[in-house]
């Protein structure tokens, strides 16, 4: 059966410091001033953890988890784009308000596709990027 702890701090005091003794806790009841109480559960036991039960579950799972990546199509798309305007990754970041690395990961393939980046990208090189029209240019509605 499961065992409870009842960890209990008092809040106040001359210098607003906490105190857990019984009888700083009464006192404090009695002034009225704010207790917090919190249960642990299990604080008294000694037990390890159940990782190690976990650990042996994933070492089990055959399905590799990952996050997907830019694809490569992509990366060579936006870098093609850049050097065509014969801009560099700052400048480019620059222009779409992210740091210099977003753009390098995205031109090495490092990234995990975030559509509101490549939206950003798309609009500031003029080129779809997204699609099955991937390098054509964006026309402008009128």
């Amino acid at each position: 059966m499961a065992e409870f702890d009842l960890d209990v701090k008092t809040i106040g005091g001359r210098w607003g410091r906490q105190s857990n003794t019984q009888q700083a806790v009464n006192a404090a009841i009695r002034q009225g001033k704010d207790v917090e109480t919190t249960k642990k559960f299990a604080a008294s036991q000694n037990k390890q953890s159940s990782a190690a039960k976990n650990t042996a579950k994933l070492d089990r799972e055959t399905e590799e988890l990952h996050h997907e990546h830019v694809a490569l199509s992509l990366s060579r798309q936006i870098q093609k784009s850049r050097q065509e305007k014969e801009w560099t990754q700052k400048e480019l970041a620059t222009k779409i308000n992210e740091k210099p690395q977003v753009v390098n990961d995205y031109e090495s393939g490092k990234a995990i596709p975030n559509q509101q980046v490549i939206s950003k990208l798309e609009r500031c090189l003029g080129v779809k990027l997204r699609g099955k029209d991937i390098g054509q240019p964006i026309h402008k509605k009128k």
